[in-house]
Parts: structure tokens; C-alpha cells; sequence
């Protein structure tokens, strides 16, 4: 008669709870319903912040978006850019704190845009012989404008 041990359950265990739970990272920006499911609403109003990275947003002609990055004197956010046809700048008021990046938009036609920033990941060295990070966050957000 053959004994399991209770360490070979445990990682049976631990290997079973894992099937099944992993998701890729283009599964989880989809905007598309399931089959049978309504279609996403498009919104008149979006807002979005620096933990809507990677998600794609959808906006009613004639609505508008709105986005504010919080950064900091250190690790500033660059000016927010735009591709595509869909989105026209708009005013959006005044930036108050040095490092963050404030920005607005109307969804003027039907198709797609692309907000784009960055910023460092880390503080540059103030000092001699303080090392450098050379790293960059990027931040997009992709607007799909529907009439």
C-alpha cells in the first residue's frame, strides 16, 4: 500500500486551485460582450486616472473625457498626447501641483483614439555619485467614439 503525504496533497492542491484561473492580459481589456450579451454602453462622460492604464473606453459623439495623472516634482507625467481622428482637445482647466498631467477631450467623430503619457519610475539623482533609474511608466488609454 502506497502513503500520500500531506506535503504531496498540498501541492496537488495548490496545483489544481490554479487551473483555469489564469487570464491573459488582452482578455481582460476587452470591450466586445459575450455572445448573447448586450453591447457596452458608451458613456457621455469618462474620467480617468493613472489606474485606467491598458483599458480601452467607450464615449458617445459629442461627450467628453477627462483625465487627470497624479504625479509628483520628481517623477512628473509628460503631456498627455492624442492619435486618431475621434478626439478633439478641449480646455481643461489649470494643472495645480508640479508633476501631474491634466487633460480633456470631446469625442468629435465616430472611430478611435489614443491617450498616451509617461514618466520616470523613479527620481532622478540629485546628488554626485547618486545612482540613475532609467526606467519609464507608460500610461494609454484607448477611446472608441460611437454616434
Amino acid at each position: 500500500m502506497r502513503r500520500t503525504t500531506p506535503l504531496a496533497l498540498a501541492a496537488t492542491a495548490l496545483l489544481l486551485a490554479g487551473c483555469g484561473t489564469h487570464t491573459s492580459s488582452t482578455a481582460s481589456r476587452k470591450v466586445s460582450p459575450a455572445p448573447g450579451n448586450q453591447a457596452p454602453v458608451c458613456r457621455n462622460q469618462v474620467r480617468l486616472t493613472a489606474a485606467d492604464n491598458g483599458r480601452t473606453v467607450c464615449v458617445a459623439k459629442g461627450g467628453e473625457v477627462r483625465l487627470g495623472l497624479t504625479g509628483t516634482k520628481d517623477r512628473p507625467w509628460k503631456p498627455v498626447t492624442v492619435t486618431g481622428g475621434a478626439l478633439t482637445a478641449v480646455n481643461s482647466g489649470f494643472v495645480i501641483r508640479p508633476g501631474d498631467a491634466e487633460a480633456a477631450y470631446r469625442a468629435a467623430a465616430p472611430g478611435t483614439g489614443k491617450l498616451a503619457s509617461s514618466r520616470p519610475m523613479c527620481a532622478q539623482p540629485t546628488a554626485p555619485g547618486q545612482m540613475a533609474c532609467k526606467g519609464i511608466q507608460d500610461w494609454t488609454v484607448t477611446v472608441t467614439v460611437k454616434s
